[in-house]
């Protein structure tokens, strides 16, 4: 089986209601939907949400790097060679990680395909069915609470709550959200590089000394401050997570080294794709960091790949994969099926995925 063809298109997909975080505000989730052809007719399926906030990737350079240089890299390349394609993907071009991320997806889809396996099984099949939390957009203290409490009510025993743009308010958000969910349900906190090192250190000190039982806090810093993350994580006794600080391998090496963080947050679109990924998972599981799945703004197609790794991997124990239930659509047609919070992973091969409605073709 060899790749013949790639066609880019694009999906875009109301949200329920409107994603609020640190960094940005988000109505419609756009997605560029790739389909990778093999000679024989199989489809592989990839995606990249544009997060230009995060990795730097707008729509029109995912769709010139996918069109103009990575695709023309392995049009012919045997599927079954996965390490070759992988290779030429890596190689390509510098950066541009969620356009890498795209066509890896799309080629490990064919993988399984080609051998008649699903991706979770490839990755390790440690477990087939992961929990994900919820997100909460940050907004005033009574309108997250009511939307904490229709997450509570809906099945979810875990919620990541955004914070992040006013460090006294945020303190009032998270009270009021514990006093009104209860002791049993988990708070994560995701300040989205909100908060300045010192700023962070006296907010999570305040978090601890109310009795908040806070599970984490992802992403306290500005990415690029890795010794702020490390003042942090080195001053608290809430466990701190990296998700903009932890891009790709290279970084989380870095912040490993450092003992920077006490989890990773692995993300398709900042690691450029599921290969870069289970090479972080390797680093992690190395020396015993616990990894959380996450996503960005993304269909169920990059949620269906991310999901595969994280049942795959037992060092990946939390999961962050609700991007497709903050969508009023669903455009795709197979892939991992939802349970209240549970995402179970499908036993098609690849990500068995069959088709994704409303895609249209952008043509050159």
């Amino acid at each position: 089986m060899k790749i013949a063809d790639i066609k880019i298109g694009k999906v875009c997909i109301p949200l329920k209601k409107t994603f609020k975080t640190a960094l940005r505000q988000v109505d419609f989730a756009e997605d560029i939907i790739i389909k990778v052809i093999a000679d024989n007719g199989e489809i592989g399926f990839g995606n990249a949400p544009p997060t230009a906030v995060i990795t730097g990737d707008s729509q029109d350079s995912i769709i010139a790097a996918i069109r103009d240089t990575i695709g023309p890299r392995v049009i012919g390349m045997e599927v079954d060679n996965l390490e070759q394609i992988m290779t030429a993907i890596d190689t390509s071009m510098l950066h541009n990680s969620s356009a890498k991320a795209a066509m890896d997806i799309a080629v490990y889809d064919l993988f399984g395909k080609l051998h008649d396996m699903p991706l979770y099984k490839l990755f390790g099949g440690y477990r087939n069915v992961i929990t994900t939390d919820l997100t909460i957009s940050v907004n005033a203290p009574e309108e997250m609470v009511r939307d904490a409490l229709e997450a509570v009510a809906a099945g979810y025993t875990e919620l990541k709550l955004k914070v992040g743009t006013d460090a006294a308010l945020d303190i009032k958000r998270v009270q009021a959200i514990r006093e009104a969910v209860g002791g049993d349900i988990k708070l994560r906190l995701d300040a989205n590089q909100g908060w300045a090192p010192k700023e962070a250190v006296r907010a999570i000190r305040k978090f601890e000394a109310l009795g908040l039982d806070i599970e984490l806090i992802e992403q306290p810093v500005k990415a690029h401050d890795f010794n702020g993350l490390k003042y942090v994580t080195d001053r608290v006794a809430t466990d701190i997570m990296a998700d903009e600080s932890a891009f790709g391998p290279y970084e989380v090496f870095q912040l490993l080294a450092m003992g920077a963080c006490d989890l990773l947050n692995i993300k398709l679109m900042k690691a450029g794709g599921l290969h870069q990924a289970v090479k972080i998972a390797g680093m992690a599981e190395t020396l015993n960091v616990p990894c959380m799945m996450g996503c960005m703004l993304e269909s169920k197609v990059g949620i269906s790949a991310a999901a595969s790794l994280a049942a795959g991997k037992k060092i990946i124990s939390r999961a962050d994969l609700d991007a497709a239930v903050l969508l009023a659509e669903d455009p795709v047609v197979g892939g991992v099926s939802f349970t209240k919070n549970q995402l179970i992973l499908p036993e098609a091969p690849g990500l068995g995925i069959t088709d994704v409605l409303g895609w249209q073709e952008i043509r050159s």
